[in-house]
Parts: structure tokens; C-alpha cells; sequence
């Protein structure tokens, strides 16, 4: 880092390995897993190819999880991603990622995160036509002020979260292996509909059924806007990378186990919310109340792990970049970038507000984020192999294994995302990229005004 920033300005390192892995699974581990197995199942042919899609999806995770750990420990840094753009491409590329992730991918994850908290608490207690954004807001607020309070205060509520979370998912798995009666296939499919979109052959299999797989697995990479904060250092990020994805891995799998034994391959492809089904068929409307409260806590994981990174980056924009100077502050008392976290809730509170305009306000804000987070998550993977030609004598203290395969298959699953949110997504992407574009126009204006130019590298 730079010089002008001084050490009291600095991120300490706080956290702990168990902090860390808290806030990965606790981010990863959200609602989604709860909706996208119906999505996967009318996507395979069979129980099998399901269950395979899912062993993949961890597979392809735990490869890009060794590239973020060559990145993150050999240029740890509280901007992440932005700093590994930053030093792979320039500041110029940097900036506009840090702008993406200001304005639609990490404000764009907290608001649908925070809309699937309201839709499900609605259920339990509904508070009226705005039930949903009533909750969505009040999350936000909440969470970000617990942030703001301080790290101790942020990570004690994630380790709360987790905990409750991977407990919820766990009554699952027990209720769907050892108490619900195992579906009896004959039955599933003389009451079910028949499968229109149930593929027949593997590239169908590695086409759409994939693209959900690895939306779920999706908020690992978040790890790297922690390194710098680490109390055991370098090695300890790939700990917590390895660790994370191996336990949301073995998670999911007993959880669409769980769900397959019980509701059979051809009734979860037809279920709108599997959870829901499976609850229902042992306890009722008890068990739909129920797992109206465990996804609700899923999202709310999920939003204050959103929440406690996103605000990094932004302060990371802030550190290099005079017109935004107002978020690279970091308060040592709260231990965190307090002006970011505020900008980030505000903004925030503006995507939720879609909800007042119109109820597909979630499905456009997924479509908002995603070709944009797919296309810089590429960038990050291509950085690897430009770093290690552009700063070859930097120590490295965990090298990728099998270089250069498996820094390749994580660029080409990155593009291959990158292609299905281009293909699948409808008029919010066209706003994501439009609000992208004006980010580039703000970098075009920061070169003709001299007095916006850049700070000082802090890289």
C-alpha cells in the first residue's frame, strides 16, 4: 500500500479463521439453496446427473477458490478484487469495477438478498401491500448500523447467523434422510406434471442445470476483502478459502439428498419451493412456518455477510480516487470504513425501492447484477496468469496447482456464466450495463478534468 495512508487508517488484523469462514459460508449458504434444487432438477435427466450437478458445481468452486488463494496471499488487500484489477490492468479498469460493485453487484446482492428476507418473514407476520419492503429496508438499516457499531459487534452477529443457518440446513437434511417417508418414484411421476424442460443429453446437463449450480455456489470469492484483516496472515486465507468451500460443498449435497429421498426427481423439477414441500409433507403448516423463518435467516446470513465486504471495496474506490475521497476513511474505532458503509446503504435502500414500483422488482435486480459480476469475476481469473508475468519476482506463498489448467477451467466457467447471464436475463441486464457504461463516462471525465484525477496508487 501507499503512503498516504497512514496506520491508524489502516485495517487491523482482527480476524480469526473462524471469523472468516463464518462470513464465507454464511454468505454462500443463503435462500437460494432452498429454490434453485427444483431449477436443477427440471434441468437433468435424472437424480443422478442432479446430484452430479451439484458435486460439480463444488468442484469448479474449490478450483477458482485455489486461484483467489494465490491472489489473495500474495496481494493481500482489503480492495479484493479491485486491487487484484488494479495491479493486473491499471487504475482505470479498477475504478470502473469498483464503480460496478458501488452500484449494481454488491448493492444489487444486498437488496435481492434483502427482498427474499422480506418475502419469506411476510409469510410469518405479514405487516400489510408492502409487508416485503417494509422487512427488505428495515434489514438493511439494521444490519448496516450493526456493522458501523464494529467489527467485534459485525462478526459476532455472522457467527450467530452462520450458526442458526447451518442448523437450519441440518433440520433439513435429518427430516428428508431419516423422517419423511422416501418418495416413492411411481407416485412422484403420476403426480407431477410432466417434465417439458427435462434434458436428454449431457451438453443440455452442462448448459442451464450448471448456471443455477454455480449462482448458488456464488460469494466464496467474497474471502479475498478480508485478507488483509487476518490475524494469521497469508497462509490463513487459504485455509479459509479450502475449508469454506469443502463445507458448503458437503452441505449441499446432504441437503439435495435430503430433498431427493424425499420428494422424488420428478416432484422437486415441478416444486416452486422444495423446502416448503418437504416440511409440509412431516409437520403441516408448522413445517411451512418453519422454513418461512430458516430461509429468512438464511438471507439475513447472507445480507450482513454482503453487508461487512461490500463496504471494503467501496472504501478501496475512496483510498484512490479524489471524488469519492469521502468513502476511503477508515474509522479505527469501528473498525471499518463507516462513510462507505452508509453510501452502500443508501444506495441499497434505492434498488429496494423497486419493490414500490413493481413486484418483479427481485427478478430484475438478479438481472441487474449478474452480467456485470460475471464479466469482471473473468477479468479476476485472466489476472492470475497477467500477474505472474507482470510481477514474477513478488513471493508467492500458495501457488495454483496444476498452472496453467486449472486457472483456464476457472476463466472458461467465469465466460461461460458470463454468456448464460447475457442469454437468459431480460431488460434488467440492459439497465446493469447502461449504469456500467456511465460509470465508464465518469472515468472518461475524470481524464479531461485534471482536478479529478487519480491519488496515488496505494497498491
Amino acid at each position: 500500500m501507499g503512503d498516504n495512508v497512514t496506520p491508524q487508517q489502516r485495517p487491523a488484523q482482527q480476524l480469526s479463521v473462524i471469523d472468516a469462514v463464518a462470513i464465507i459460508v454464511g454468505i454462500v449458504i443463503g435462500a437460494g439453496i432452498f429454490r434453485t434444487p427444483s431449477l436443477v432438477a427440471a434441468n437433468t435427466s435424472s437424480e443422478t446427473m442432479f446430484l452430479l450437478a451439484w458435486v460439480l458445481g463444488g468442484l469448479v468452486s474449490l478450483i477458482g477458490a485455489l486461484c483467489y488463494a494465490e491472489l489473495s496471499t500474495t496481494f493481500p488487500n482489503t480492495g479484493g478484487d479491485y486491487h487484484f484489477l488494479s495491479r493486473a490492468y491499471g487504475k482505470r479498469l479498477a475504478f470502473l469495477f469498483a464503480w460496478a460493485r458501488m452500484s449494481i453487484i454488491q448493492t444489487g446482492s444486498i437488496a435481492v438478498l434483502a427482498y427474499i428476507f422480506g418475502d419469506y418473514l411476510s409469510q410469518v407476520f405479514s405487516l400489510g401491500t408492502y409487508s416485503s419492503v417494509i422487512y427488505a429496508a428495515l434489514i438493511v438499516i439494521i444490519l448496516t448500523g450493526i456493522n458501523i457499531a464494529g467489527i467485534r459487534m459485525s462478526t459476532l452477529a455472522q457467527k450467530i447467523f452462520t450458526t442458526t443457518e447451518v442448523a437450519g440446513a441440518l433440520l433439513v437434511v435429518i427430516v428428508g434422510l431419516f423422517i419423511a417417508p422416501a418418495a416413492s418414484e411411481v407416485g412422484a411421476v403420476a403426480s407431477a406434471a410432466p417434465l417439458e424442460a427435462a434434458p436428454a443429453d449431457a451438453s443440455s446437463f452442462l448448459g442451464l442445470a450448471m448456471v443455477f449450480v454455480l449462482l448458488t455456489f456464488g460469494g466464496w470469492n467474497e474471502a479475498a476483502y478480508i485478507s488483509a484483516e487476518l490475524k494469521s496472515g497469508k497462509r490463513g486465507m487459504v485455509r479459509v478459502l479450502i475449508i469454506s468451500i469443502l463445507i458448503i460443498t458437503v452441505i449441499y449435497l446432504l441437503v439435495n439428498l435430503a430433498f431427493s429421498r424425499a420428494l422424488g426427481h420428478t416432484a422437486m423439477a415441478t416444486s416452486d419451493a422444495v423446502g416448503v414441500d418437504l416440511l409440509r409433507q412431516v409437520w403441516g403448516p408448522t413445517g411451512v412456518w418453519l422454513i418461512g423463518i430458516l430461509v429468512a435467516f438464511s438471507a439475513l446470513t447472507s445480507v450482513n455477510a454482503t453487508i461487512f465486504t461490500g463496504a471494503r471495496t467501496n472504501y478501496a474506490l475512496g483510498r484512490d480516487f479524489k471524488l469519492f475521497s469521502m468513502l476511503g476513511k477508515w474509522n479505527s474505532q469501528a473498525a471499518g470504513p463507516v462513510n462507505a458503509f452508509l453510501v452502500q446503504g443508501l444506495i441499497s435502500l434505492a434498488l429496494i425501492s423497486l419493490g414500490l414500483v413493481t413486484r418483479s422488482g427481485f427478478e430484475t435486480i438478479v438481472e441487474y447484477t449478474a452480467p456485470v459480476f460475471w464479466f469482471f469475476f473473468l477479468l479476476v481469473g485472466i489476472s492470475l496468469f497477467v500477474l505472474r508475468r507482470k510481477a514474477p519476482e513478488v513471493h508467492r506463498p500458495f501457488k495454483v496447482p496444476l498452472y496453467p489448467v486449472l486457472p483456464a477451467i476457472f476463466c472458461l466457467s467465469s465466460a461461460y456464466l458470463l454468456y448464460s447471464s447475457l442469454m437468459y436475463t431480460g431488460v434488467g441486464a440492459l439497465v446493469g450495463i447502461g449504469v456500467l457504461i456511465l460509470g465508464f463516462l465518469l472515468q472518461m471525465f475524470f481524464q479531461a478534468v485534471p482536478t479529478l484525477e487519480l491519488n496515488q496508487p496505494n497498491i
